[in-house]
């Protein structure tokens, strides 16, 4: 049943991004860039000091998609959608297994620890925020990101 609904919700999107239905009817977070994904969550939403200090700035941090032709890139896109739609638990194995399958994957690393700030392991997040640095120092999503900043020190 959950997966007839998900297929709806999708073919509905692919309508939408097609010009299928008019655009009152298509979702906000679906009229995101294709390369990098915004989530529009509340401040309350987030569980993470940072993500809310953004917040409250106005600011939110965004999932940043992968090209498809990188290793582990289908999974950190896949996670990005769930990020997007604040399915934390999902979005964060997403992420793991990107790595998992491209341990150089920055913006797997930098998505993973955006959702583990959401999750509230400020710890584990600070630490993918470092590697995603290392690994992508010349990705302005990453070099550029506020809360990357606020978690490493900057």
């Amino acid at each position: 049943m959950k997966q007839q609904r998900m297929a709806v919700v999708l073919i509905a999107l692919i309508v939408g991004f097609m010009g299928g239905c008019d655009s009152s009817t298509v979702s906000e977070s679906s009229k995101s860039e294709p390369t990098v994904a915004g989530e529009a969550a509340s401040s309350a939403e987030g569980s993470g000091e940072a993500t809310m200090e953004m917040a409250k700035a106005g600011t939110e941090p965004m999932a940043l998609s992968a090209s498809e032709e990188t290793a582990g890139a289908g999974h950190n896109n896949e996670g990005v959608t769930h990020y997007q739609q604040s399915h934390w638990d999902v979005a964060q194995e997403h992420f793991q297994k990107a790595i998992a399958e491209n341990a150089k994957l920055a913006e797997a690393h930098y998505n993973v620890a955006l959702t583990l700030d959401k999750l509230g392991n400020h710890g584990e997040a600070t630490t993918h925020f470092k590697t995603a640095l290392e690994l992508g120092s010349d990705i302005p999503g990453i070099k550029d990101s506020g809360i990357l900043q606020a978690h490493v020190g900057g």
